[in-house]
C-alpha cells in the first residue's frame, strides 16, 4: 500500500512542477506590465477598474484549476502555436512602443496558446471566461474613445436639456455647453458615459457567468440591456449634476456630490440589471430536456 502511494505521488509531481514553471514564466513576463499599469494607466478614473478585473481573473483561474488540469490531454499544437507566437509578438511590440492595448492583449493569446499546446481544446474550454475576461484590463484605444465620445456627449446634452426644459427649467445648450440660470456647465469626456458602459459590461458579464442561467432569452436580454442601462443612468447623473449646480451652486456641483453622483450611477445601473435578471428568472423558464417527458423504455407499453 505504501509503494502505491509513493508511485502515485511521483506520477503527479512532474505535472505539478510543469504548471509551476509555466506560472513562473507568465509572472516574469506580465508582473512588470501590470505593475507599471498600477502606477500609470490604472491611476486614472477611466481605467481604475483594471486592477479589480485582474484580481477577479486570478480568482477565476484558481476556481477553474481542477477542470483545467484534469482535462484530457489532446494537444492542439498548430493552433496553440499560432496563438502563442502572436501573443509574444504583441507583447514585444507593446513593450517596445509602450502600446498598452497590444501589451494587455498579449496574455489573452499567450495563455490560450499555452492551454492548447499543453492540454488541448477542453482545457481552453474550461478557462474560456477568465481568458476572455482579461480583455477588460485593456484600456480603450484613443481612436475608439475619440470616435464615440463626441456623439455620446451630444446626445446626452440634448436629452438632458430637452428633459429639464420640458419640466420648466431655464436651460439651453450650445453643443455640449449647458446653460442653466446663471451657470454654464461643460459636458466633459468623462461625462459621456463611455467608460461607465465599459465598467458596466465588465460587472454584468461576470454576474451572468456566475449566475450561469441556462435560458438563452434570459442571457440575451441581460446582454442587450447593459449598454442602454448605462446610457440612461448617465443621463440621470448629468441631470442631477445640472440640478445640484442650479440649486446649490458651482462648488457643490463640482465637489463631493460630483463623486457621489458617479457612485449613484453605478448602483442604479446594477439595480436595473438585477431587476431584469429577477423578472426573467421569474417569468422565463428554461425549456425542459426532452428526455424528462419521456418514460423509460422498459415502462413503455408496446401495442
Amino acid at each position: 500500500m505504501l509503494n502505491l502511494e509513493i508511485k502515485h505521488r511521483t506520477d503527479i509531481a512532474p505535472a505539478t512542477a510543469g504548471w509551476f514553471v509555466i506560472l513562473l514564466a507568465l509572472a516574469a513576463m506580465y508582473v512588470p506590465t501590470y505593475w507599471a499599469a498600477a502606477d500609470s494607466t490604472w491611476q486614472s478614473e477611466d481605467n481604475a477598474h483594471g486592477a479589480l478585473v485582474l484580481a477577479v481573473v486570478l480568482w477565476l483561474f484558481w476556481r477553474q484549476r481542477k477542470l483545467i488540469t484534469d482535462s484530457p490531454n489532446h494537444p492542439s499544437r498548430a493552433l496553440g502555436g499560432v496563438s502563442f507566437t502572436l501573443g509574444l509578438l504583441f507583447y514585444v511590440y507593446g513593450r517596445a512602443l509602450e502600446s498598452r492595448s497590444f501589451e494587455f492583449l498579449s496574455p489573452v493569446l499567450v495563455i490560450s496558446g499555452l492551454l492548447l499546446v499543453i492540454k488541448g481544446r477542453e482545457a481552453l474550454k474550461a478557462a474560456w471566461f477568465p481568458v476572455l475576461y482579461l480583455l477588460f484590463t485593456i484600456p480603450l484605444p484613443a481612436v475608439v474613445v475619440d470616435t464615440l465620445t463626441g456623439p455620446l456627449k451630444q446626445w446626452i446634452s440634448a436629452l438632458v436639456v430637452n428633459g429639464l426644459y420640458g419640466l420648466g427649467y431655464p436651460i439651453s445648450r450650445a453643443g455640449v455647453m449647458i446653460s442653466i440660470g446663471q451657470y454654464q456647465l461643460l459636458v466633459a469626456d468623462a461625462c459621456s458615459g463611455l467608460h461607465s458602459m465599459f465598467s458596466m459590461a465588465a460587472i454584468g458579464t461576470l454576474y451572468m457567468y456566475l449566475r450561469n442561467s441556462s435560458s438563452k432569452p434570459h442571457n440575451l436580454a441581460m446582454l442587450a440591456s447593459m449598454i442602454p442601462i448605462s446610457f440612461f443612468a448617465n443621463i440621470i447623473r448629468v441631470s442631477l449634476l445640472v440640478l445640484i449646480t442650479y440649486y446649490l451652486g458651482d462648488e457643490a456641483g463640482q465637489g463631493i456630490l460630483h463623486g457621489a453622483a458617479g457612485m449613484a450611477l453605478m448602483l442604479f445601473s446594477l439595480a436595473c440589471l438585477f431587476g431584469i435578471d429577477f423578472l426573467f428568472g421569474r417569468h422565463v423558464k428554461p425549456k425542459a430536456s426532452p428526455s424528462a417527458d419521456v418514460a423509460p423504455d422498459h415502462l413503455i407499453h408496446r401495442v
